[in-house]
């Protein structure tokens, strides 16, 4: 492991989180308070009894992993604890030099029409909650003055690659009652096309920051190219987009979320570098398959956001962090972003996987910089390029000047 680098000054340098989930990044004590208010019943009311019984260390598969968002979205159905988990996370974010966030959620999940929780609601009250932190934190001397980079963020909406009758919110419920007729592949792929449609009508007329298209959710059996038109939405919209694809199927899913949804990064890719699971048996040489969608994604500069704690957490067989293909997509040079996926459900930080990280490969300063590059110049920034650009820029002089300060050479 290399041991170069400092905790301290990993939490001081300029970062960026650009997978990050709003509904598993709660803070538990947060999670506790938003219950009570909102009536909503939780297993445990103390945070250890929450992380022994919800949020553990160590989960047995995915869907262990994903019992906890049954609770966190519950409490987020209500505005004020909405706004309220929004502001809280770019704060955690902001306490360990995380100065860039895209927070990605499905506002579906959050509607509730019966209330008048409606998808401008949700979207408008999430943005309320970034911004109030945005404007406390770039307020600041220091940041006015312009010797430390100002906080910015996007937000990417995810649709649902698989949502059910009953029980995933009140919207979807509504939706399958008012399309009862509709196959139920049908009523998921209106859901996503009425999101995106939504979603770049609130970015056009209302200002609002939603930078990119995802879709979440169980991968096996939902594949990307049924969304194919929703993607095609948002592309010829000029949103950009990124795909959950490589976290629990083979390689061929990170094809088709390249050649059919024209993803501009993709979320996890970690099959990437694991040929055995492949399972299209008309890919004869899966090593050949694998290696040449590495180059491709290499050469295509096309950034993989890279979840290391929620991987060993999904897919226990990876067994020690040493394991991770982390070191594969280093050594192959792609364009990796250190992300946490869920700060809550992974009790993880982004400091904390850049620890990590570090403990797969002996990293030189030049090619942690270039790493801490990517989330700047792989971001879907709001603003202009000429504005993405000016702000990559003017973080990553700052991360010299905290390597100078830190008296950290190569």
């Amino acid at each position: 492991m290399s041991q170069r680098y400092s905790t301290d000054f990993l939490k001081a340098m300029p970062k960026a989180d650009l997978h990050l989930h709003l509904d598993g990044s709660l803070r538990p004590a947060g999670l506790i308070e938003m219950a009570k208010r909102s009536g909503v019943e939780l297993p445990s009311y103390t945070v250890e009894g929450l992380y022994e019984q919800v949020f553990k260390e160590s989960y047995n598969d995915l869907g262990e992993y994903l019992n906890g968002f049954q609770y966190t979205c519950a409490v987020l159905r209500d505005m004020e604890n909405l706004e309220q988990a929004a502001y809280e996370l770019a704060m955690d974010n902001l306490a360990e030099g995380v100065i860039y966030i895209e927070v990605r959620f499905a506002p579906q999940l959050m509607m509730d029409p019966s209330r008048g929780i409606d998808f401008d609601r949700v979207m408008h009250t999430v943005n309320d909650g970034l911004k109030r932190a945005q404007e406390e934190y770039n307020q600041q001397a220091a940041v006015r003055d312009g010797s430390k980079p100002p906080f910015h963020y996007g937000i990417i909406n995810c649709a649902m690659r698989m949502f059910g009758k009953k029980g995933f919110s009140p919207y979807y419920t509504q939706l399958f009652q008012t399309l009862r007729d509709h196959e139920p592949k049908q009523v998921i792929k209106i859901a996503a096309m009425e999101m995106i449609r939504a979603s770049i009508r609130l970015r056009d007329e209302e200002g609002l920051p939603i930078v990119g298209l995802d879709i979440a959710g169980q991968e096996m059996g939902y594949p990307a190219h049924d969304f194919k038109e929703v993607y095609e939405y948002a592309h010829q919209n000029f949103l950009l987009k990124t795909v959950h694809a490589g976290e629990a199927y083979g390689a061929e899913s990170i094809f088709e979320a390249l050649t059919q949804c024209y993803a501009d990064r993709l979320g996890h890719g970690y099959s990437l570098f694991s040929p055995d699971m492949i399972q299209d048996e008309s890919i004869e040489d899966k090593s050949g398959y694998a290696s040449k969608l590495a180059s491709f994604i290499a050469d295509r500069r096309i950034a993989i956001e890279v979840c290391i704690t929620s991987n060993l957490q999904t897919n226990p067989a990876i067994g020690d962090v040493r394991n991770h293909n982390f070191k594969h997509m280093y050594a192959n040079r792609l364009a990796t972003v250190i992300c946490t996926d869920n700060r809550l459900v992974s009790r993880t930080t982004v400091t904390n996987e850049y620890e990590l990280a570090l403990q797969t490969a002996d990293i030189p300063l030049k090619r942690l910089k270039d790493i801490v590059a990517y989330g700047f110049k792989k971001n879907f920034f709001p603003g202009d390029y000429l504005a993405k650009r000016a702000y990559a820029k003017q973080a990553l002089q700052y991360f010299d000047t905290l390597a100078a300060q830190y008296q950290i050479t190569e």
